[in-house]
């Protein structure tokens, strides 16, 4: 039949999906399994830059991610040329990326000649760079944009759904990577802050029955003598705690401080 393709073309077409299809997988499963304890977060994101290359119908990928000001830094790329016109947009302050990032929502730019009014800086660099065409996917979680995940075509034209699903799957890996990797450090810094917190009260509790013991005191006044030797002194209360522990700090010249409010350790007697 008249424009029907041959067996070949057909069963080469089923091949070709076929292999972009485990590539595919082998791509989800490599970045699951980086996914463990202590993994590298930029070789991840190298990967995949890679990744988007081998299984799109893109020239070169690059990622960009927001810094704790909300300032877009290149982080990974697939070639050093991408990398020159990441910073390049970035230091022009204009691009689809930025577009993108400030929208949450994908930019995509099959002719980059046909948008030089918008972007007249980008639109230069980019073909001076031998990029046609440019799709900027958001790197989001809700509504929280972290980044985005930045293709590049060497000739004009749109992606395809197929790869515009595909490039946003492995951008959300990313995000779902590195907001794992942020809730990981930010809950070892909780954990660190709190033992720190623990260790810092057993050492001034053990400060206090110092000077409670070598000054006929209870507990209360130990730690107001305490309290207030260190701000006369501009001494962390620990640091204080731990000499008068240790025995670096004079106990005798701690005792002698005697806060303005605190009863006299010596009631007198009624008769």
């Amino acid at each position: 039949m008249k424009g029907e393709p041959s067996r070949g073309a057909r069963d080469g077409s089923a091949e070709a999906a076929v292999g972009q299809e485990q590539q595919l997988s082998e791509a989800f499963v490599t970045l699951a399994d980086s996914l463990v304890a202590d993994y590298d977060v930029a070789d991840l994101l190298h990967r995949l830059a890679h990744h988007c290359v081998n299984l799109l119908d893109v020239a070169a990928a690059g990622l960009l991610l927001a810094d704790s000001r909300g300032t877009l830094r290149v982080v990974a790329t697939s070639s050093e040329t991408s990398r020159l016109l990441e910073l390049f947009q970035l230091q022009h302050d204009q691009g689809p990326c930025l577009d993108c990032f400030h929208s949450g929502t994908a930019i995509i730019v099959p002719d980059i000649a046909l948008v030089a009014d918008r972007w007249p800086i980008f639109a230069v660099g980019t073909q001076a760079a031998g990029y046609r065409s440019v799709h900027a996917l958001p790197m989001r979680l809700r509504d929280e944009v972290i980044g985005t995940l930045n293709l590049f075509g060497t000739r004009p034209g749109p992606l395809t759904d197929a790869d515009t699903r595909i490039g946003q799957a492995l951008a959300d890996v990313a995000t779902i990577a590195i907001l794992q990797e942020r809730a990981i450090r930010h809950h070892e810094i909780l954990a660190e802050q709190l033992q720190h917190a623990l260790t810092s009260r057993i050492v001034i509790e053990q400060a206090k029955g110092v000077l409670a013991e070598r000054g006929g005191l209870d507990m209360d006044q130990a730690f107001n003598r305490l309290r207030r030797y260190a701000r006369n002194t501009n001494t962390r209360l620990t640091d204080l705690a731990r000499g008068i522990v240790e025995g670096t700090v004079d106990s005798t010249v701690v005792l002698a401080t005697r806060p303005r409010r605190e009863p006299p350790d010596h009631l007198p007697e009624v008769l």
